[in-house]
């Protein structure tokens, strides 16, 4: 007799659906569509509304949006603001204060603030956890507390406010959109729109103005535009906010003072490239620019100026690899931020595989004011061979840091004597990051280089990219500001390509290893992630250890 080989039905696999939890999910999603890109927003949802990701709630979030449960617990492992909680653990105290820790925090004493609120705050109620650049640099050292972000903090003041309950987001005052309109805002749009203006003359301005992407990889804006209409529609359009780059404020400071100038630039963009939606990706660190973005989209759609649904916000999760453009898109698919291998690009294959326009937030805010005045007006504000202004982000041992308007190509040394007031009292220039963390360490000696991309800064090794200058004396050790920006991209590594997840744990290592430093096993790892890494975080994670061991040796 033939044995039956046929497997018995053991019941339901994995974890079993809790009926409560399924009911708080349907509740709470509502009458949203349940698309597989909203991933992230429907998490966001979950741990506003209960503290945490519980592994109920993810089981039901599964169910109820026809995913697996590993596809939903991957994205939400993937995210620092997501605090999973599976069963029998405990969650986390109600109150979560996040402390920066990045360069300039660093230099502000954030490490003092930490140990600090170690030692005062209830453990059962706060939780203190550090966190990577809050983009706050200006005003370091920076905290949040709950969801209200804290300039020049301290223990003392942290404590107070989670006494008192003011943990709220407190938005600034800005130009809306009515004021926006009143001062002759959105004229332009309505021009390009009518036919008055061509879209070939837009292109041209672009490209007459030298205007670059000023997020960091600095391609011409005219250019851009022109490649993503060569390529068959339907085309979309992304805005990339997340400036995780440590040092870097400048977005923030725009979106917090005028934000129709961004959205203005970004229509304008959209209807030249002709995209049927812009999706504007903010990082979760900002709640007060979420929050005025929030308002002034709901401002633009009843205004009329756009249709509803035309520009999507979607909302960071605390993953700084999201800053590249490949990886953003991934995010705002719902899924893990992990870069692409390229090509194609992104103006080919893009966001849900359609030609795709990004944009960071200032290169979009300079677009009224470049065509409104001419390519000619934009050109002059840089210096010979520099065209164009540049929005400086200064932080670090200056007497005024914030920023700074300043032609391209100015330098280090004047940043700091002609628009942050010379150095902070006490403090002699020793050194400067003229990219943030990843642009390199440069001595003073050399601060006189022209604060561009490619040219002189190339041929050393280092570049402006987001154009975040940190300003270093003699009171800092370049060794231990080394290895605060390698532990920084040992953390931000999205751990996909075995190089940049390796190599960012080994150098960090290396550094903090006693004794001599192996530079022959430090040149040998940063050929390795040079050549192999997909994305620019492993390629250039290296730049801040190659200057140290070229300009700084004595402070091995």
């Amino acid at each position: 007799m033939m044995k039956d080989r046929r497997p018995r039905d053991r019941g339901p696999k994995g974890r079993a659906l809790d009926d409560g939890a399924f009911r708080e999910i349907r509740d709470l999603l509502g009458g949203r569509p349940r698309r597989r890109d909203l991933l992230i927003e429907f998490l966001h949802l979950v741990q506003d509304r209960y503290g945490y990701l519980s592994a109920a709630h993810l089981r039901a979030l599964a169910e109820e949006m026809r995913l697996s449960q590993t596809e939903v617990y991957e994205v939400a492992t993937f995210y620092d603001h997501f605090d999973i909680v599976k069963e029998g653990e405990t969650p986390p105290p109600p109150l979560t204060i996040r402390v920066c820790d990045s360069v300039s925090c660093m230099l502000a004493g954030s490490e003092s603030l930490i140990s600090g609120l170690g030692a005062k705050a209830d453990p059962t109620a706060i939780r203190v956890v550090r966190a990577p650049c809050m983009g706050r640099c200006d005003t370091a050292p920076a905290a949040r507390i709950g969801n209200r972000e804290v300039d020049h903090a301290s223990a003392e003041s942290l404590l107070q406010m989670a006494s008192d309950g003011a943990t709220e987001t407190v938005v600034p005052d800005y130009t809306g959109h009515e004021s926006y309109r009143a001062s002759g805002g959105y004229q332009l749009l309505e021009k390009v729109r009518s036919g008055e203006i061509s879209v070939d003359t837009l292109i041209e301005t672009m490209q007459s103005a030298g205007l670059r992407g000023l997020g960091g990889a600095g391609f011409p804006a005219g250019r851009k535009w022109s490649i993503v209409r060569s390529y068959p529609g339907p085309r979309l359009m992304s805005i990339n906010g997340d400036e995780g780059e440590p040092g870097t404020f400048k977005d923030r400071i725009y979106l917090e003072r005028d934000p129709h100038r961004t959205f203005e630039g970004a229509l304008i963009a959209a209807h030249a490239v002709e995209a049927e939606r812009i999706y504007f990706y903010m990082r979760d660190e900002y709640p007060a620019v979420l929050q005025i973005l929030r308002t002034e989209i709901a401002a633009l759609e009843a205004a009329g100026l756009i249709e509803p649904g035309f520009v999507e916000l979607r909302r960071g999760a605390g993953a700084y690899i999201c800053g590249e453009e490949s990886a953003m898109l991934e995010s705002i698919e719902g899924k893990r931020g992990l870069p692409r291998h390229r090509p194609p690009y992104i103006a080919q294959v893009g966001l849900f595989g359609r030609p795709t326009l990004n944009h960071n937030v200032e290169t979009l805010w300079w677009v009224r004011d470049i065509v409104e005045q001419g390519a000619d007006w934009f050109a002059s504000k840089g210096k010979p061979d520099h065209p164009g202004a540049r929005s400086w982000s200064v932080s670090g041992r200056v007497r005024d840091p914030g920023v700074k308007l300043a032609p391209a190509g100015v330098t280090a040394r004047e940043l700091i004597d002609d628009y942050c007031g010379g150095m902070a009292e006490g403090h002699e220039f020793k050194a400067y990051l003229p990219g943030g963390a990843s642009g390199g360490i440069l001595p003073a000696s050399m601060g006189d280089i022209p604060l561009d991309f490619g040219g002189e800064l190339a041929e050393q090794g280092a570049f402006v990219g987001s154009h975040a200058i940190v300003i270093f004396s003699q009171a800092d050790s370049v060794k231990d500001v080394t290895l605060n920006l390698l532990n920084f991209f040992k953390h931000e590594s999205c751990g996909q390509c075995t190089p940049c997840r390796e190599g960012t744990e080994k150098m960090v290592t290396l550094l903090k290893k006693q004794g001599k430093l192996d530079e022959t096993a430090v040149r040998d790892l940063e050929v390795v992630m040079r050549d192999a890494s997909i994305c620019g975080l492993g390629q250039a994670a290296p730049n801040p250890v190659t200057h140290l061991l070229t300009h700084f040796r004595e402070d091995l």
